[in-house]
């Protein structure tokens, strides 16, 4: 009788290389996609990928989480996904705080934004906001900048973190408007949010979404923003640009990013399924609702941005001497 060990060799190594073979290929599979927000729950972010999640896992055919862990200035959560398995499973809400404002200016920063990192798509871009508290003294840029230069050192704003665009955008501001106020980081744009409408902390530098409501119901006044032009939302509230600090005047963006080493047609699979939600009417006017901007990108256009604007934070701080708290 002929030996079967040959055949049964031959199996064993075909039996081994199976389950690494149908993963491969099954994406997305059984697992659930695990979407994670490096901030705390109700800043612009969060809102961004849950409103995207529900579409997203519809096309996919999968549940997709959305999972906080906030700290850091985001570099908990993004150091997380970067060192999870490069599968497709777990995905980081990546933004220019994470991906270019804190590691230009935390050199301790655990992870590249730029190698540790495959960038699948830029979901929409969001303008910022300088807002205080209705009992702070100015309800206006002139008599805002005039107060802080008046009482250099009295005045405290809070950001969503350390690191942070808001955080960055406000040094900037600090340092070309030739003021100076104290930052108070938080967790995230939730908590911020929550105590500069208490008036725990008099001023907030924030993203539009999420400060947008609290301004609205005018528990927050807008004093100036950071965009292209000013906002459909708040027509008399001036840009940056209008107030002669065009280098301040700089909108986020936020993406979803994968752990390095994603295979190329998972990236393109998660960039086709978060294109179908963005086209997704009730999605794409519930983001515009809030001042952001659509964008779609291609995962090639994303990873470009993020390096690009790695480099024009970096070269911020450098020419700044800005330092983390």
């Amino acid at each position: 009788m002929r030996s079967l060990r040959p055949q049964l060799i031959a199996l064993g190594i075909v039996a081994t290389a199976l389950p690494g073979l149908a993963f491969a290929q099954a994406f997305p599979g059984k697992q659930p996609v695990r979407l994670v927000v490096p901030f705390a729950p109700g800043g612009t972010t969060d809102l961004l990928a849950r409103t995207i999640s529900v579409k997203m896992a519809a096309t996919l055919g999968q549940t997709v989480i959305v999972d906080n862990k906030s700290g850091a200035g985001g570099a908990i959560g993004a150091s997380e996904v970067a060192k999870a398995a490069p599968d497709g499973y777990t995905l980081l809400m990546s933004s220019v705080s994470t991906m270019a404002a804190n590691p230009a200016i935390n050199p301790k920063t655990p992870y590249d934004p730029n190698t540790d990192f495959v960038h699948i798509i830029n979901v929409a871009a969001t303008p910022n906001v300088f807002a205080v508290n209705p009992s702070f003294p100015a309800k206006n840029y002139k008599s805002f900048v005039e107060l802080l230069k008046k009482e250099p050192g009295k005045h405290s704003y809070a950001s969503a973190g350390t690191g942070t665009i808001g955080h960055l955008l406000a040094e900037l501001y600090k340092s070309t408007a030739g003021v100076f106020i104290t930052h108070i980081p938080y967790r995230g744009s939730g908590p911020a949010l929550n105590d500069a409408v208490a008036g725990q902390v008099p001023i907030i530098v924030d993203n539009v979404p999420t400060a947008l409501p609290f301004i609205q119901n005018k528990r927050l006044i807008p004093i100036v923003v950071a965009a292209p032009k000013r906002l459909a939302q708040l027509p008399d509230v001036p840009t940056l640009a209008e107030v002669g600090l065009p280098a301040v005047n700089r909108m986020s963006f936020l993406g979803v990013s994968a752990p390095k080493g994603t295979p190329a047609d998972v990236v393109e699979k998660l960039n086709a399924a978060i294109k179908t939600a963005l086209a997704d009417a009730g999605v794409k006017e519930r983001i515009e609702a809030t001042g952001a901007i659509v964008v779609g990108s291609s995962a090639a256009e994303y990873q470009k941005q993020v390096k690009d604007e790695f480099d024009i934070y970096k070269r911020a701080v450098k020419e700044q001497g800005l330092k983390p708290d």
